[in-house]
């Protein structure tokens, strides 16, 4: 086994590496770029490099940096994690020739299956069953229509190079076929620097299910399956294991099918082999299709490692410094059923827009699993993936993992920024996932329901005004006036309404609120405060900042009565960078006229492109910043003519 290892990535997965790594006796080398100097991860490690600029194009994709930090501090191997250089062959091979272990496969295997094509071909050498379509060399457009014409419509354009649904495009009629080709090719181009594509049949009722493999470089097993089809634009939001529905049939299929993609390029270490399955007709091992390989850990192995028992990371430490497979596939059973739902800083109302801040307060229940790389206090940075934790649950069966899911998700509690936590507790309670009837587009369906913005009720406003006035912690003397009970008022404001409170506070055990028409009694019992009979929710307090854990989080500003709101109708003359980021392009100009709707601009920011809309028709007047330049969240990049 290594003495020392060095984890060339950051965040949660960092994290994850070391609290194994550590566990086993292993020493571990955090690297770190200047946006994460005081990050979870070079905290925890036993010793920590700097390697660069917040940009990750100046840090962590920096792999003669990251070897050299490697050798510096006698590490012997080097764990990639999951993104950043994870899946590149250059430098699993810069790694060896420094004399380095890369703690991963080989780079051959990364090779084969880097580009969706020729890995389609290599699979259906290997047996292993794809999806109908064309994978060819010839990226002549009329050469593509005519091979989706006979592939029969819809059919999906997608990147050879691509993932995570960049470069990805739907075409359910021949007319619409040139225009979305060239839409993929562009984004492909920029995302990649490769605009070659592929075209695929496109699936009716389409499930993402993907099959755990593990392989010493010869032989290789499967950890049975993940369901990822809850999805939005093609990212992942809740997965589990095992999937719903699944036969005994299909499993042995599908495993099958994975083990043989594993051991057809000499697969060595963790990988994921993913399938899309038409659920049209139920689960049949005749109705799934490989899509590609991810040669690495993935993001939502947690999941695996509850229902198997096993340590993923662990397995990967010991294959790689020469051990055999700790197990053989008979020896891997399935114990019940796991969820893993990814919380992210994201504006879900507004298209799940990423988000930025710092997190005043963070906690989640004992009885779940969150990996998480960040802790109260620290940023969301907008240099990398706005995640903030991932929330695994366990149990028996999944009706009670999903109910297990359902109330931790209530119980978290986090402050500073918005978050997706409503969405997912609201994705808890779809009838139609906690029946098991799933497919990738359930949530585009479902979009109205699931994005949800529920009223503060009194309860919760009387919680908020008492945080504010500090009439939480109150003493012998609280309410005392000499000619009567104590009145206050308070103003709060939650979203855009602004809430008028007074409250009567009858001693430092009773209080009296009234909030317009509406009489609330707060009132101190064993120790503790209820509001109208009910416990008082648990409360974060941030400067003006007013966070209640209840429904998922509601927060509220404290308004002092000296400040005026002078911008509260809005400014549709000026469009606003949404968050800090780079300005990808800009397509206004000065003297252009332009109608509500149209692009004026896309900013790069958390590692997704954001296409930046003029609010109505008008002129343009000033172009405020250029492509190229990394601007503030707030920053002014247009300016029409007054109307």
């Amino acid at each position: 086994m290594f003495n020392k290892i060095l984890i060339a990535n950051r965040g949660e997965i960092a994290c994850r590496v070391m609290e194994t790594a550590q566990k086993m006796g292993v020493s571990c080398v955090a690297v770190y770029s200047d946006a994460d100097a005081s990050a979870k991860h070079v905290q925890m490690a036993d010793e920590a490099v700097h390697i660069g600029g917040a940009a990750p194009a100046d840090s962590y994709l920096k792999g003669d940096v990251i070897i050299q930090a490697a050798l510096d501090t006698g590490a012997q191997a080097i764990h990639p994690g999951y993104g950043f250089l994870s899946e590149n062959p250059g430098f699993v091979d810069a790694v060896e020739a420094a004399g380095l272990i890369f703690i991963g496969p080989s780079a051959d295997a990364i090779r084969k299956m880097g580009l969706k094509d020729a890995a389609k071909v290599l699979m259906e050498l290997a047996g292993v069953p794809v999806v109908p379509g064309y994978h060819g060399d010839n990226q002549d457009p009329d050469h593509l229509a005519g091979a989706a014409q006979t592939i029969g419509y819809p059919v999906l354009i997608k990147a050879v190079a691509g993932g995570g649904g960049k470069g990805m495009r739907l075409v359910e009629h021949p007319e619409d076929f040139t225009e979305a080709l060239d839409s993929a090719r562009g984004e492909a181009k920029t995302a990649f620097g490769n605009d070659a594509v592929l075209v695929e049949k496109f699936v009716s009722k389409p499930r993402h299910i993907e099959v755990q493999v593990f392989g010493d470089g010869t032989q290789a097993v499967h950890l049975f399956e993940r369901d990822c089809s809850l999805q939005r634009r093609h990212q992942k939001v809740i997965e589990e294991a095992p999937a719903p529905g699944m036969t005994t049939e299909m499993r042995e299929a599908m495993g099958q099918a994975g083990v043989r993609a594993a051991e057809a390029i000499g697969y060595k270490g963790a990988g994921t082999v993913e399938f899309i399955v038409d659920a049209s007709d139920g689960l049949r091992p005749d109705r799934f299709w490989f899509m590609e390989m991810n040669t690495r850990l993935q993001v939502e192995h947690p999941v695996t490692e509850a229902i198997t028992g096993v340590d993923l990371v662990e397995w990967q430490l010991r294959v790689a410094s020469g051990e055999a497979l700790p197990k053989t596939q008979d020896d891997l059973t399935i114990n019940g059923h796991a969820f893993e739902a990814r919380l992210y800083a994201e504006d879900v109302p507004k298209g799940f827009l990423p988000a930025t801040g710092t997190l005043t307060h963070l906690r989640f229940p004992a009885e779940c699993r969150a990996d998480s790389g960040v802790r109260s206090g620290d940023t969301i940075s907008p240099w990398y993936d706005p995640m903030i934790a991932k929330v695994v649950v366990h149990g028996p069966t999944r009706a009670v993992a999903l109910e297990n899911l359902h109330r931790v998700l209530r119980r978290t509690e986090v402050a500073g920024t918005v978050t997706n936590l409503s969405f997912l507790g609201a994705l808890t309670r779809h009838p139609g996932f906690a029946a098991g009837d799933v497919d990738t587009g359930l949530i585009g369906r479902d979009i109205d329901g699931l994005v949800r913005t529920s009223d503060a009720g009194a309860r919760l406003i009387v919680a908020a005004a008492m945080t504010a006035l500090d009439l939480v912690e109150t003493g012998p003397d609280t309410g005392f006036s000499l000619w009567a009970p104590l009145h206050r008022a308070v103003q709060l404001k939650c979203d855009s309404e602004v809430i008028d409170l007074d409250v009567q506070v009858e001693g430092p055990d009773r209080q009296v609120w009234q909030i317009k028409d509406t009489t609330v009694l707060a009132q101190r019992r064993n120790g503790g405060w209820y509001i109208d009979d009910r416990p008082m929710p648990p409360v974060a307090l941030a400067g003006a900042t007013i966070t209640v854990f209840d429904d998922y989080g509601q927060v509220f500003e404290h308004v002092d009565p000296l400040d005026r709101d002078a911008s509260a109708l809005g400014d549709t003359n000026v469009v606003e960078a949404p968050m800090p980021g780079l300005v990808k392009a800009m397509f206004a100009t000065v003297g252009q006229a332009v109608s509500e709707g149209d692009r004026l601009a896309i900013l790069e920011a958390m590692k997704m492109e954001h296409s930046l809309l003029a609010a109505r028709d008008g002129v343009i007047a000033e172009v405020l910043a250029e492509t190229g330049a990394q601007v503030e969240a707030g920053a002014a990049l247009v300016r029409l003519e007054e109307e």
